[in-house]
């Protein structure tokens, strides 16, 4: 694709992904026009990159006022849009599926940041874009990187390893972690990104959700998926080949990079605002293999994705209602794998499940820990003990 005629919508433009790639299309002006701007609950900010970018097409998630209705359009209309060429998907939760397969279904390339749309319903997207002869390109730095390794490789891979920064708890004890607040699970040791995957990559979470993600993105086995904690965030994933050679790709943590790879591709330019790395400042670089037994929220992660059909669905859902619980004070930190494992327990799997069911699904989940914790209030909220998990 030719970056010099892209025009793009951006669904999630005030979020941490949305406002940088605001910042890709300030740097290149010339190569970009933006046609759609969707935001969700910052309608200030979003009536400012109005104004800035003046995008044919709106949306928000609060009433904008009447001063935009000739503008305001729902988001699959936005993806749907005959003069789109590429859609940028940094939606949170499940708000982007149905913009996602409506974009691939117009044949449009959607650059990926919403993990939530692989996880909960990957192999019906993949099966979409295949279909329609549609584009992914991921956004994530650790799917981006994998992306980056694999290109113009003839061998399937042997192995995929996928970098964490292991967050701000890392090595916490248990009983450190039943008193975590919520403030400090926001403050993240390198990156900064909002709340929601804030609390996940606390949790680790996060990884377990990309796993699913590069099983279907790269068409890889979760047998053959590993995830290794390396806290100087430089490397963003490595591939492993038969012959034993490793490819890596690495930089500074700064997700404007694997933006702009997504939005450029195939091309690759240069840009003064983000900087070329430092080998005579680089930090000694570590890593460790995680014991995915301490993590819980990782271990039910590979857990719903090697079992899928539903599971996948469910894990997404239960996990964003329980971080809300936790962001609001409602739970304890360590409660967040226990409301997810027991709803993943009590889910009645649906086989080869379609868009429909994906979604029935994520409601009932939803419904099944509010209810959990609304019927247990000794049980939540008091320092409960993580799942012990085989």
């Amino acid at each position: 694709m030719d970056c010099s005629i892209n025009k793009l919508v951006i669904l999630g433009s005030t979020g941490s992904v949305g406002r940088q790639t605001l910042d890709i299309i300030r740097a290149f002006s010339s190569k970009f026009k933006i046609i759609g701007l969707a935001g969700g609950m910052n309608i200030e900010l979003l009536k400012a990159q109005v104004e800035e970018f003046k995008p044919e097409m709106m949306y928000s998630m609060v009433n904008p006022g009447t001063e935009y209705r000739e503008k305001y359009v729902s988001m699959e209309q936005m993806a749907s849009h005959p003069d789109v060429d590429l859609v940028v998907m940094a939606v949170p939760g499940k708000l982007g599926l149905l913009p996602t397969l409506a974009a691939l279904r117009s044949g449009k390339t959607v650059a990926l940041a919403s993990k939530e749309v692989l996880v909960m319903a990957g192999e019906i997207v993949l099966k979409e874009a295949i279909r329609c002869h549609a584009r992914l390109n991921p956004i994530d730095s650790e799917h981006s990187a994998i992306w980056q390794c694999l290109k113009g490789e003839q061998s399937k891979p042997r192995r995929i390893l996928l970098t964490a920064s292991g967050g701000p708890f890392y090595y916490h004890s248990l009983e450190q972690l039943s008193k975590v607040t919520a403030d400090e699970a926001l403050q993240h040791p390198v990156w900064s990104m909002g709340a929601k995957i804030s609390i996940d990559s606390a949790t680790l979470m996060n990884k377990g959700l990309e796993a699913i993600e590069a099983h279907w993105l790269f068409t890889v086995p979760f047998e053959n998926l590993e995830i290794l904690f390396h806290p100087q965030c430089i490397i963003h994933s490595m591939v492993e080949f038969n012959d034993g050679s490793i490819k890596a790709q690495f930089g500074y943590p700064d997700m404007r990079l694997p933006i702009q790879y997504a939005l450029c591709y195939p091309q690759r330019l240069s840009n003064p605002e983000i900087p070329y790395f430092d080998f005579s400042a680089a930090p000694a670089l570590s890593f460790e293999t995680i014991d995915i037994k301490r993590f819980p929220c990782l271990r039910l992660a590979f857990e719903a994705g090697r079992q899928g059909r539903s599971y996948p669905a469910v894990l997404c859902a239960a996990g964003e209602m329980a971080v809300e619980l936790f962001l609001s004070g409602k739970i304890d930190f360590t409660d967040i794998a226990c409301l997810i494992e027991e709803t993943l327990q009590h889910h009645q799997v649906v086989n080869n499940p379609d868009i429909n069911d994906i979604l029935q699904v994520d409601s009932w989940a939803r419904e099944y820990v509010q209810n959990i914790f609304c019927s247990q209030p000794r049980k939540y909220g008091q320092g409960s003990k993580l799942p012990s998990g085989g």
